[in-house]
């Protein structure tokens, strides 16, 4: 087994090379108020959780919370990085994620056939360590015409990719 926690690009480039089952990435990322309100507008997401600090602890959280598509976002990052086609998500949200928590994603393939259709399981972990969300996906990962692919746009920069 394999395990990234590396930079995008450095993830980027395992994806070139083969993914195989067992390998797993992680990215870590600290949630901010500008974050939610960003997702909110995009998202409509405007549930007064993530707004009003009385509605938040009306609803027994200690404050304001990051919506929770936000948080998992963070899955996409690698899923995107590794040109993972997703078709399927189950989402198991435990804990609630505030305003400035850092949380680690970590991305690990649990099944990969020979026609790149895989499973993944994703834990993501707050800064005490606990367990916040959980998550199941299948999806395509990318057979050799897309690594190739791949490969020429590393070459040539990667100038769509924002995360290099």
């Amino acid at each position: 087994m394999s395990r990234f926690a590396i930079s995008m690009s450095d993830i980027r480039k395992k994806a070139i090379a083969g993914l195989r089952r067992g390998d797993s990435f992680t990215v870590s990322r600290t949630f901010t108020e500008q974050d939610v309100v960003a997702f909110a507008d995009i998202s409509r997401d405007y549930n007064p959780a993530h707004f009003d600090d009385r509605f938040a602890k009306a609803k027994d959280f200690r404050g304001r919370i990051c919506q929770g598509l936000l948080v998992t976002s963070m899955l996409t990052e690698i899923g995107g990085q590794i040109g993972w086609l997703a078709s399927g998500m189950s989402l198991r949200f435990r804990k609630p994620v505030y305003f400035g928590d850092t949380v680690e994603c970590s991305f690990t393939i649990t099944e990969l056939d020979e026609r790149n259709r895989a499973k993944a399981e994703v834990v993501f972990r707050n800064q005490q360590g606990e367990i916040v969300i959980e998550a199941h996906l299948t999806g395509i990962a990318p057979g050799s015409p897309e690594r190739r692919i791949m490969e020429l746009m590393s070459a040539e920069g990667d100038p769509s990719n924002k995360c290099r």
